[in-house]
């Protein structure tokens, strides 16, 4: 058996059926993320940098939680609508991850997303300095 350490906000919703993150030795799994405010409602409508900004704001506070933060990210997996949006997302990437070096990367076109209104979601994996 896995053990493992859920990592929610205090406001998760208990109708979530799954965590925002998930602690595994120094290893934290971040579940696919889309650009949602407090209330559950898209950050930058129609702006693909202003949601991906939003999804890495909200990977810090998660990663803070357990003592991380966004340069602990090794991998991302983005889920996009349109190539040509998720192009607009490099400069941003740079900006966040400080690199080289930059993690590993995945982006995946969608023909759609669970979330109405999201051009993007993330999920990533980040590793914790032992």
């Amino acid at each position: 058996m896995v053990v493992y350490e859920p990592i929610c906000a205090d406001n998760w919703p208990a109708a979530f059926t799954f965590s925002q993150g998930v602690k595994v030795g120094n290893m934290v799994f971040l579940s696919g993320t889309t650009a949602t405010d407090e209330k559950g409602k898209i950050v930058g409508p129609g702006d693909i940098v202003a949601q991906t900004r939003q999804i890495f704001k909200k990977f810090e506070m998660v990663l803070n939680q357990v003592g991380g933060s966004i340069e602990n990210i090794v991998e991302t997996t983005d889920y996009v609508l349109s190539l040509e949006e998720y192009n607009k997302t490099a400069d941003l990437r740079r900006e966040i991850f400080n690199g080289p070096p930059w993690p590993a990367a995945t982006g995946v076109v969608v023909k759609g997303l669970v979330r109405p209104d999201a051009l993007i979601e993330i999920k990533a994996l980040a590793v914790l300095r032992d």
